[in-house]
């Protein structure tokens, strides 16, 4: 559980005229505090009220105009599941952060609510004298709350309350938001190269793209299939078994010496880069833990770059929705080789990082809504 030692502090900065607006909600007080703390302390975020449990979260949201939540599973009254359907009721665009402790049965949950409309999710730390996973624990919470709050006001384009003042406040400037969707998209032809293996990235929005996707594919779909998702231990074995029921495609967490099997997905494991190697004849999955790469372990960009070295130019690269720019060296590495790269486009995105990289350095030959992924899929294997 986070306590009051977990308050690794934090210098404070000048504040900012326009702050992403935040709920925090959970039954600990000490972790309610702790939480707001670290959000009240950095310029560019307000904490505009805390809550107890669901039901005072809903109605806190009908008064305090805000932007994300950060809700806690278990609470009394009402839980964090229950609290979902309502609070997006009062606001559709409502972000909300599932924040949970790192258990089978909260990362099955915490896959469950993202399937009703939570944005994304992050582990807590699970003891207060680990100091490094509270460090992350925050870097990530501060990161994600920017980045979620910033694509809600990017899609709504709300004029985002100011901060109140006491005294004349200068004159209004627009919010700095990420514009990457603002900058031309350069198409290139796909590769005439059929391809042999499919490697998927994704993060933030990716866990509901993935299942979607794959609800998509025919099980005609024979080749393998590599899937690097940013999650946590636990989460990503959840994951497997969540996109195993839409699919008839055999789907398990990789495993380290594991041959390559067609007609296969293979998730990386959370926390372990996961990789291919030639080993004699056999293409194998070699997962390591080498340091993060991108600020993540696993990351896309190793398993992408593997593959060329294994596959040359005959790897397709699906990249979907995420914060970040994870993938974009290994997207790079696989056209240089011939291969091809599909993005998701940013309209059907929870967040255009990662497939906005790919797509704005001109290294896809299709960015398309996600519902018109897994035919472009098939149209490039199939050859349909």
């Amino acid at each position: 559980m986070l306590s009051k030692s977990f308050d690794t502090g934090s210098a404070v900065g000048a504040a900012s005229e326009y702050p992403f607006r935040v709920i925090v909600v959970d039954d600990s007080a000490v972790i309610r505090g702790t939480i707001s703390r670290w959000l009240d302390a950095d310029p560019d975020i307000e904490v505009v009220t805390t809550a107890a449990n669901g039901l005072i979260a809903v109605q806190s949201l009908k008064r305090c105009k805000a932007e994300v939540v950060v809700l806690d599973i278990e609470m009394p009254e009402m839980d964090g599941m229950a609290a979902i359907p309502e609070l997006l009721k009062i606001d559709p665009d409502l972000q909300i952060i599932m924040a949970s402790t790192l258990t089978a049965r909260n990362a099955d949950i915490s896959l469950r609510a993202l399937s009703i409309g939570a944005a994304d999710y992050i582990p807590k730390p699970v003891s207060s004298r680990d100091s490094d996973a509270a460090a992350n624990f925050r870097r990530e919470l501060l990161e994600k709350v920017k980045t979620l709050a910033g694509a809600r006001r990017r899609k709504t384009k709300e004029a985002p309350l100011p901060r109140p003042v006491s005294h004349p406040a200068p004159a209004a400037e627009t919010p700095k938001l990420d514009l990457a969707g603002d900058t031309p998209i350069r198409l290139r032809p796909p590769s005439p190269l059929v391809p042999l293996i499919l490697a998927i990235g994704s993060s933030t929005g990716g866990p509901q793209a993935l299942i979607s996707l794959f609800a998509q594919l025919s099980p005609r779909l024979s080749l393998p299939v590599l899937i690097t998702q940013h999650m946590p231990p636990t989460f990503t074995t959840m994951l497997a078994e969540h996109l195993q029921r839409v699919t008839t495609i055999p789907c398990s967490e990789a495993v380290d010496g594991e041959e390559l099997r067609d007609h296969h997905i293979f998730i990386a494991p959370g926390d372990y880069h996961m990789t291919v190697r030639v080993e004699e004849t056999r293409k194998v999955i070699r997962l390591d833990q080498r340091p993060p790469v991108n600020y993540c372990r696993p990351s896309v960009d190793p398993m992408l770059q593997s593959l060329v070295e294994v596959y040359g130019g005959r790897v397709l690269t699906v990249i979907l929705t995420g914060m970040g720019q994870d993938g974009l060296e290994g997207g790079r590495a696989v056209t240089e080789a011939g291969g091809t790269v599909v993005a998701q486009d940013e309209s059907t995105s929870v967040v255009w990082g990662m497939p906005g990289a790919v797509a704005t350095h001109g290294l896809c030959s299709a960015v398309l809504p996600l519902d018109r992924i897994g035919p472009e899929v098939e149209k490039l294997v199939l050859g349909r």
